[in-house]
């Protein structure tokens, strides 16, 4: 009769186990299709011809200065491409460059160094399809409170961006500089990224589903058609009207992933920097 007793018991227990994974499956199934038809993917346009938009994003290691050695760096696309030259011979290029439809569009960077280091931060961007190249924006800017990924954009007062035509592309150089003193018995070192932006016309269709879209939609949309600086856009304010979402730090996480920069992805956004009384 125990015999019994103790095997009614153990198929009891059996059931209820395989009833309760029965029950788990069918939910962690639905949560990985929510978070796939969410996630972010950038589909990187071919970049600009021959030698244009040379730049840099970002050191490839800090210099001994900033949060655990981390560089400064523009939350931007690059390409890594070799040119060939007349002799024949070929030499490495790296062009940085992203697309935006705004006007006056923002510029999304990972500043890792403490406030105190920092003696001055300027955003510059230049119009050089003209010669001398004009400067239509130049501002210094409020350091951050602490080590982050910041926004700065461009002042609406000033020449909005224009939009490239086919056969004339126009891409605007911009650059941003830190000079932090790491050292406070040496003096303070310029650290610099650069890189370009092209404004674009969005076509009927695409303008058309954008209009349908939310803001999440939106994201994607803009990432899967190549314009870089809307999709970050759109979803870092989303990250800084609810930081703790989880499902929005995924998305971004796999936005900067495409780019090979989610390694940024956990720093804080830092809702910053605005333009500073300082002038040289």
């Amino acid at each position: 009769m125990k015999n019994h007793w103790q095997t009614i018991q153990v198929t009891t227990a059996l059931v209820i186990i395989l009833l309760s994974n029965i029950t788990c499956y069918p939910e962690a199934g639905a949560q990985l299709v929510t978070s796939s038809k969410t996630s972010i993917q950038f589909k990187s346009p071919p970049p600009p011809p021959d030698r244009s938009a040379a730049g840099e994003r970002g050191e490839a290691a800090s210099r001994g200065c900033g949060n655990n050695k981390q560089s400064l760096m523009g939350l931007v696309p690059d390409y890594k491409e070799t040119i060939k030259l007349n002799g024949g011979e070929t030499i490495p290029i790296t062009k940085v460059w992203g697309l935006t439809t705004a006007e006056y569009p923002t510029f999304w960077f990972f500043v890792p160094y403490d406030k105190s280091s920092i003696t001055k931060m300027e955003f510059v961007i230049k119009d050089e399809s003209q010669k001398p190249s004009k400067t239509i924006y130049r501002a210094f800017l409020n350091q951050p409170e602490r080590p982050g990924v910041i926004a700065v954009s461009i002042d609406k007062n000033t020449e909005p961006l224009q939009v490239s035509q086919t056969k004339h592309q126009k891409m605007y150089h911009w650059f941003f500089k830190v000079r932090v003193k790491c050292n406070p018995e040496q003096p303070a070192e310029l650290r610099t990224v650069e890189g370009w932006i092209e404004r674009v016309k969005l076509n009927p269709k695409l303008a058309d589903s954008l209009k349908q879209a939310k803001p999440l939609q939106q994201a994607v949309l803009y990432a899967e058609n190549g314009i870089w600086h809307n999709a970050l856009t759109t979803l870092a304010k989303l990250r800084l009207a609810k930081p703790k979402d989880a499902s929005l730090l995924a998305n971004w996480t796999s936005l900067l992933k495409s780019e090979e920069l989610d390694s940024l992805a956990n720093h804080s956004l830092i809702n910053c920097c605005q333009p500073s009384n300082y002038r040289i």
